[in-house]
Protein backbone atom coordinates (compact mmCIF):
# COMPACT_ATOMS: atom_id res chain seq x y z
CA UNK A 1 0.00 0.00 0.00
CA UNK A 2 1.26 3.49 -0.79
CA UNK A 3 1.13 5.77 2.20
CA UNK A 4 -1.15 8.81 2.17
CA UNK A 5 -0.25 12.46 2.73
CA UNK A 6 -1.14 14.58 5.78
CA UNK A 7 -3.02 17.08 3.69
CA UNK A 8 -5.11 18.93 6.29
CA UNK A 9 -1.96 20.08 8.04
CA UNK A 10 -0.53 21.16 4.70
CA UNK A 11 -3.64 23.23 3.99
CA UNK A 12 -3.23 25.14 7.25
CA UNK A 13 0.49 25.66 6.93
CA UNK A 14 0.20 27.05 3.41
CA UNK A 15 -2.57 29.52 4.25
CA UNK A 16 -0.31 32.57 4.17
CA UNK A 17 1.23 31.49 0.87
CA UNK A 18 -2.21 31.00 -0.63
CA UNK A 19 -3.30 34.51 0.28
CA UNK A 20 -0.02 35.96 -0.97
CA UNK A 21 -0.56 34.35 -4.34
CA UNK A 22 -4.11 35.69 -4.47
CA UNK A 23 -2.88 39.19 -3.70
CA UNK A 24 -0.50 39.08 -6.64
CA UNK A 25 -3.20 37.91 -9.04
CA UNK A 26 -4.95 41.25 -9.30
CA UNK A 27 -5.35 41.37 -13.07
CA UNK A 28 -7.01 38.87 -15.40
CA UNK A 29 -3.70 38.54 -17.22
CA UNK A 30 -1.65 37.87 -14.11
CA UNK A 31 -0.18 34.39 -14.30
CA UNK A 32 -0.27 32.07 -11.33
CA UNK A 33 3.21 31.75 -9.80
CA UNK A 34 4.85 28.51 -10.79
CA UNK A 35 7.79 26.51 -9.55
CA UNK A 36 11.06 26.62 -11.54
CA UNK A 37 10.76 24.44 -14.61
CA UNK A 38 12.46 21.10 -13.93
CA UNK A 39 14.93 19.57 -16.37
CA UNK A 40 13.68 17.02 -18.85
CA UNK A 41 13.39 13.48 -17.51
CA UNK A 42 15.52 10.73 -18.92
CA UNK A 43 12.48 8.99 -20.36
CA UNK A 44 9.40 10.60 -21.95
CA UNK A 45 6.31 10.84 -19.79
CA UNK A 46 2.96 9.45 -20.88
CA UNK A 47 0.69 11.98 -22.58
CA UNK A 48 -1.22 13.83 -19.84
CA UNK A 49 -4.97 13.81 -19.66
CA UNK A 50 -6.80 16.87 -21.01
CA UNK A 51 -6.41 19.79 -18.66
CA UNK A 52 -9.38 21.88 -17.55
CA UNK A 53 -8.24 25.49 -17.41
CA UNK A 54 -9.12 27.28 -14.19
CA UNK A 55 -9.20 31.08 -14.40
CA UNK A 56 -6.92 32.76 -11.85
CA UNK A 57 -9.32 35.60 -11.17
CA UNK A 58 -12.12 36.38 -13.62
CA UNK A 59 -12.03 39.77 -15.23
CA UNK A 60 -15.12 41.94 -14.93
CA UNK A 61 -17.84 40.16 -16.84
CA UNK A 62 -19.44 41.89 -19.79
CA UNK A 63 -23.04 43.06 -19.47
CA UNK A 64 -25.70 41.76 -21.84
CA UNK A 65 -25.13 44.61 -24.29
CA UNK A 66 -21.78 44.98 -26.10
CA UNK A 67 -19.10 46.20 -23.70
CA UNK A 68 -16.47 48.08 -25.69
CA UNK A 69 -14.35 48.65 -22.58
CA UNK A 70 -14.16 44.98 -21.67
CA UNK A 71 -13.51 43.98 -25.29
CA UNK A 72 -10.64 46.45 -25.54
CA UNK A 73 -9.23 45.20 -22.26
CA UNK A 74 -9.25 41.61 -23.49
CA UNK A 75 -7.33 42.61 -26.62
CA UNK A 76 -4.77 44.60 -24.65
CA UNK A 77 -5.97 48.04 -25.80
CA UNK A 78 -5.80 49.47 -22.32
CA UNK A 79 -6.03 53.16 -23.17
CA UNK A 80 -9.20 52.48 -25.12
CA UNK A 81 -10.49 50.30 -22.29
CA UNK A 82 -9.89 53.12 -19.82
CA UNK A 83 -11.72 55.65 -21.99
CA UNK A 84 -14.69 53.39 -22.64
CA UNK A 85 -14.97 52.31 -19.01
CA UNK A 86 -14.92 55.95 -17.93
CA UNK A 87 -17.74 56.72 -20.37
CA UNK A 88 -19.75 53.80 -19.01
CA UNK A 89 -19.25 54.89 -15.39
CA UNK A 90 -20.29 58.44 -16.19
CA UNK A 91 -23.34 57.28 -18.11
CA UNK A 92 -24.66 54.45 -15.95
CA UNK A 93 -22.47 54.13 -12.80
CA UNK A 94 -21.85 50.54 -13.93
CA UNK A 95 -19.95 48.63 -11.18
CA UNK A 96 -18.29 46.32 -13.73
CA UNK A 97 -16.80 49.35 -15.45
CA UNK A 98 -15.63 50.63 -12.06
CA UNK A 99 -13.91 47.30 -11.40
CA UNK A 100 -12.25 47.51 -14.79
CA UNK A 101 -10.92 50.98 -14.01
CA UNK A 102 -9.59 49.62 -10.72
CA UNK A 103 -7.84 46.77 -12.56
CA UNK A 104 -6.18 49.25 -14.91
CA UNK A 105 -4.93 51.44 -12.05
CA UNK A 106 -3.88 48.41 -9.98
CA UNK A 107 -1.66 47.06 -12.74
CA UNK A 108 -0.61 50.23 -14.52
CA UNK A 109 -2.34 49.21 -17.76
CA UNK A 110 -2.85 52.25 -19.97
CA UNK A 111 -2.47 54.56 -16.95
CA UNK A 112 0.16 55.05 -14.27
CA UNK A 113 -0.09 52.54 -11.45
CA UNK A 114 -2.03 54.10 -8.58
CA UNK A 115 -3.08 51.80 -5.76
CA UNK A 116 -5.13 54.47 -3.99
CA UNK A 117 -7.22 55.14 -7.08
CA UNK A 118 -7.52 51.40 -7.69
CA UNK A 119 -8.72 50.86 -4.12
CA UNK A 120 -11.20 53.70 -4.49
CA UNK A 121 -12.72 52.23 -7.64
CA UNK A 122 -12.79 48.74 -6.14
CA UNK A 123 -14.60 50.17 -3.11
CA UNK A 124 -17.20 51.93 -5.25
CA UNK A 125 -17.82 48.76 -7.26
CA UNK A 126 -17.93 46.61 -4.12
CA UNK A 127 -20.48 48.97 -2.56
CA UNK A 128 -22.63 48.34 -5.63
CA UNK A 129 -22.44 44.56 -5.21
CA UNK A 130 -19.64 43.51 -7.59
CA UNK A 131 -18.10 40.35 -6.16
CA UNK A 132 -14.91 40.63 -8.24
CA UNK A 133 -14.28 44.05 -6.74
CA UNK A 134 -14.94 42.69 -3.26
CA UNK A 135 -12.35 39.97 -3.69
CA UNK A 136 -9.76 42.27 -5.24
CA UNK A 137 -10.25 44.83 -2.49
CA UNK A 138 -9.89 42.06 0.11
CA UNK A 139 -6.48 41.25 -1.35
CA UNK A 140 -5.58 44.96 -1.24
CA UNK A 141 -6.54 45.04 2.45
CA UNK A 142 -4.41 41.98 3.10
CA UNK A 143 -1.37 43.36 1.31
CA UNK A 144 -1.71 46.94 2.48
CA UNK A 145 -2.12 48.25 -1.05
CA UNK A 146 -3.86 51.61 -1.37
CA UNK A 147 -4.16 51.91 2.39
CA UNK A 148 -3.17 50.25 5.67
CA UNK A 149 -3.29 46.50 6.14
CA UNK A 150 -6.70 45.53 7.46
CA UNK A 151 -7.21 41.83 8.09
CA UNK A 152 -10.67 42.33 9.59
CA UNK A 153 -11.70 44.36 6.56
CA UNK A 154 -10.30 41.65 4.32
CA UNK A 155 -12.40 39.03 6.07
CA UNK A 156 -15.60 41.08 5.76
CA UNK A 157 -14.99 41.49 2.04
CA UNK A 158 -14.25 37.78 1.58
CA UNK A 159 -17.48 36.94 3.39
CA UNK A 160 -19.47 39.28 1.16
CA UNK A 161 -17.87 37.92 -2.02
CA UNK A 162 -18.31 34.32 -0.89
CA UNK A 163 -22.04 34.91 -0.27
CA UNK A 164 -22.25 35.98 -3.91
CA UNK A 165 -20.53 32.76 -5.01
CA UNK A 166 -17.00 34.00 -5.69
CA UNK A 167 -14.95 30.75 -5.79
CA UNK A 168 -11.58 32.13 -4.67
CA UNK A 169 -13.15 34.17 -1.87
CA UNK A 170 -15.02 31.12 -0.60
CA UNK A 171 -11.83 29.05 -0.72
CA UNK A 172 -9.72 31.61 1.14
CA UNK A 173 -12.44 32.10 3.74
CA UNK A 174 -12.66 28.33 4.16
CA UNK A 175 -8.93 28.24 4.86
CA UNK A 176 -9.41 30.78 7.64
CA UNK A 177 -12.00 28.52 9.28
CA UNK A 178 -9.68 25.56 8.81
CA UNK A 179 -6.78 27.43 10.38
CA UNK A 180 -8.82 28.50 13.41
CA UNK A 181 -7.09 31.82 14.13
CA UNK A 182 -9.29 34.52 12.66
CA UNK A 183 -12.36 32.47 13.71
CA UNK A 184 -12.81 29.44 15.96
CA UNK A 185 -11.80 26.37 13.96
CA UNK A 186 -14.89 25.05 12.20
CA UNK A 187 -14.44 22.18 9.75
CA UNK A 188 -18.14 22.11 8.86
CA UNK A 189 -18.15 25.77 7.86
CA UNK A 190 -14.89 25.27 5.98
CA UNK A 191 -16.44 22.40 4.03
CA UNK A 192 -19.45 24.55 3.08
CA UNK A 193 -17.17 27.27 1.76
CA UNK A 194 -14.88 24.85 -0.07
CA UNK A 195 -17.97 23.38 -1.72
CA UNK A 196 -18.81 26.76 -3.27
CA UNK A 197 -15.40 26.89 -4.89
CA UNK A 198 -15.39 23.21 -5.79
CA UNK A 199 -18.73 23.42 -7.60
CA UNK A 200 -17.38 26.39 -9.57
CA UNK A 201 -14.42 24.26 -10.72
CA UNK A 202 -11.74 25.71 -8.45
CA UNK A 203 -9.11 22.91 -8.13
CA UNK A 204 -7.73 24.17 -4.81
CA UNK A 205 -11.22 24.06 -3.31
CA UNK A 206 -11.87 20.64 -4.83
CA UNK A 207 -8.67 19.35 -3.25
CA UNK A 208 -9.45 20.91 0.13
CA UNK A 209 -12.99 19.54 0.20
CA UNK A 210 -11.71 16.15 -0.91
CA UNK A 211 -9.28 16.14 2.00
CA UNK A 212 -12.11 16.80 4.44
CA UNK A 213 -14.13 13.92 2.96
CA UNK A 214 -11.09 11.67 3.14
CA UNK A 215 -10.56 12.45 6.82
CA UNK A 216 -14.21 12.83 7.86
CA UNK A 217 -13.77 16.38 9.15
CA UNK A 218 -16.80 18.65 8.88
CA UNK A 219 -18.45 16.09 6.59
CA UNK A 220 -19.14 12.38 6.84
CA UNK A 221 -16.10 10.38 5.76
CA UNK A 222 -16.60 9.30 2.13
CA UNK A 223 -13.68 7.83 0.19
CA UNK A 224 -15.60 7.80 -3.08
CA UNK A 225 -16.48 11.49 -2.87
CA UNK A 226 -12.95 12.37 -1.77
CA UNK A 227 -11.49 10.53 -4.73
CA UNK A 228 -13.99 12.11 -7.13
CA UNK A 229 -12.89 15.56 -5.97
CA UNK A 230 -9.20 14.64 -6.16
CA UNK A 231 -9.75 13.40 -9.71
CA UNK A 232 -11.42 16.67 -10.73
CA UNK A 233 -8.59 18.75 -9.28
CA UNK A 234 -5.98 16.44 -10.80
CA UNK A 235 -7.56 16.95 -14.21
CA UNK A 236 -7.00 20.69 -13.69
CA UNK A 237 -3.28 19.90 -13.16
CA UNK A 238 -3.25 20.57 -9.41
CA UNK A 239 -0.15 18.74 -8.18
CA UNK A 240 -1.27 17.76 -4.67
CA UNK A 241 -4.50 16.37 -6.09
CA UNK A 242 -2.58 14.32 -8.65
CA UNK A 243 -0.68 12.72 -5.78
CA UNK A 244 -3.80 11.99 -3.73
CA UNK A 245 -5.66 10.67 -6.76
CA UNK A 246 -2.68 8.48 -7.62
CA UNK A 247 -2.62 7.08 -4.08
CA UNK A 248 -6.36 6.37 -4.25
CA UNK A 249 -5.97 4.60 -7.61
CA UNK A 250 -3.03 2.56 -6.38
CA UNK A 251 -4.77 1.44 -3.19
CA UNK A 252 -8.29 1.24 -4.60
CA UNK A 253 -9.71 3.75 -2.13
CA UNK A 254 -13.04 5.09 -3.34
CA UNK A 255 -12.28 3.97 -6.88
CA UNK A 256 -11.43 0.77 -8.72
CA UNK A 257 -7.80 -0.18 -8.11
CA UNK A 258 -5.69 0.76 -11.14
CA UNK A 259 -1.93 0.84 -10.62
CA UNK A 260 -1.18 1.80 -14.23
CA UNK A 261 -3.43 4.87 -13.95
CA UNK A 262 -1.81 5.70 -10.61
CA UNK A 263 1.60 5.67 -12.28
CA UNK A 264 0.41 8.25 -14.80
CA UNK A 265 -0.70 10.60 -12.02
CA UNK A 266 2.54 10.15 -10.09
CA UNK A 267 4.62 10.80 -13.19
CA UNK A 268 2.70 13.97 -13.98
CA UNK A 269 3.36 15.29 -10.48
CA UNK A 270 6.94 14.00 -10.46
CA UNK A 271 7.79 15.90 -13.62
CA UNK A 272 6.61 19.08 -11.88
CA UNK A 273 9.10 18.53 -9.05
CA UNK A 274 7.05 16.85 -6.30
CA UNK A 275 9.38 14.72 -4.12
CA UNK A 276 6.39 12.71 -2.85
CA UNK A 277 5.34 11.77 -6.39
CA UNK A 278 8.95 11.10 -7.37
CA UNK A 279 9.27 8.65 -4.48
CA UNK A 280 6.03 6.84 -5.39
CA UNK A 281 7.11 6.62 -9.02
CA UNK A 282 10.53 5.26 -8.03
CA UNK A 283 8.89 2.52 -5.96
CA UNK A 284 6.60 1.50 -8.80
CA UNK A 285 9.52 1.34 -11.24
CA UNK A 286 11.64 -0.61 -8.78
CA UNK A 287 9.08 -3.29 -8.01
CA UNK A 288 7.06 -3.39 -11.24
CA UNK A 289 3.81 -2.07 -9.79
CA UNK A 290 1.74 -0.54 -12.58
CA UNK A 291 4.85 -0.09 -14.70
CA UNK A 292 7.47 -2.35 -16.19
CA UNK A 293 10.41 -2.77 -13.83
CA UNK A 294 13.16 -0.27 -14.64
CA UNK A 295 16.00 -0.15 -12.08
CA UNK A 296 17.75 2.77 -13.80
CA UNK A 297 14.67 4.99 -13.78
CA UNK A 298 13.79 3.85 -10.27
CA UNK A 299 17.26 4.81 -9.02
CA UNK A 300 17.14 8.16 -10.83
CA UNK A 301 13.77 9.17 -9.37
CA UNK A 302 14.79 8.00 -5.90
CA UNK A 303 17.91 10.16 -5.96
CA UNK A 304 15.83 13.14 -7.06
CA UNK A 305 13.13 12.54 -4.41
CA UNK A 306 15.75 12.08 -1.70
CA UNK A 307 17.47 15.35 -2.64
CA UNK A 308 14.06 17.03 -2.44
CA UNK A 309 13.50 15.77 1.09
CA UNK A 310 11.64 12.46 0.64
CA UNK A 311 14.11 9.76 1.62
CA UNK A 312 13.30 6.07 1.52
CA UNK A 313 15.51 3.48 3.30
CA UNK A 314 13.95 0.63 1.33
CA UNK A 315 14.96 2.24 -1.95
CA UNK A 316 18.40 3.04 -0.54
CA UNK A 317 18.82 -0.67 0.04
CA UNK A 318 17.41 -1.46 -3.42
CA UNK A 319 19.89 0.86 -5.14
CA UNK A 320 22.82 -0.44 -3.08
CA UNK A 321 22.18 -3.89 -4.57
CA UNK A 322 22.47 -2.61 -8.16
CA UNK A 323 25.72 -2.82 -10.09
CA UNK A 324 28.08 0.20 -10.07
CA UNK A 325 27.42 0.95 -13.75
CA UNK A 326 23.68 1.32 -13.19
CA UNK A 327 24.18 3.50 -10.10
CA UNK A 328 26.56 5.74 -12.04
CA UNK A 329 24.10 6.05 -14.93
CA UNK A 330 21.29 6.92 -12.51
CA UNK A 331 23.39 9.62 -10.88
CA UNK A 332 24.21 11.07 -14.30
CA UNK A 333 20.53 11.06 -15.33
CA UNK A 334 19.52 12.69 -12.04
CA UNK A 335 22.24 15.37 -12.07
CA UNK A 336 20.26 18.14 -13.87
CA UNK A 337 17.49 17.77 -11.30
CA UNK A 338 19.93 17.61 -8.40
CA UNK A 339 21.65 20.78 -9.62
CA UNK A 340 18.29 22.57 -9.79
CA UNK A 341 17.34 21.42 -6.28
CA UNK A 342 20.71 22.55 -4.95
CA UNK A 343 20.24 25.98 -6.55
CA UNK A 344 16.79 26.34 -5.01
CA UNK A 345 18.24 25.65 -1.56
CA UNK A 346 21.16 28.07 -1.90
Amino acid sequence: MIRACTTTLVLCVTLTLTFAASARAQSPSAAKPTAPKPPAAAAPAPAPAPVATQAKKPAPSAPSDPDLAFGAFQRGYYVTAFAEATKRVNATSDPKAMTLLAELYANGYGVANDDKKAAGWYQMAADRGDREAMFALAMFRLGGRGGPRDRDGMVRLLEAAAKLGHPAAAYDLGLLYLQGQQFPQDFKRASELFRIGAQAGNPEAQFALGTLYKEGRGVQKDDAEATRLFAAAALADFTDAQIEYGIALFNGNGVAKNEAAAAIEFRRAALKGSPIAQNRLARMLAFGRGLQTDPLQAAMWHLIAKAGGDGDPMLDEYIAKQNPELRSAAEKAAKPWLDLIAQSHS
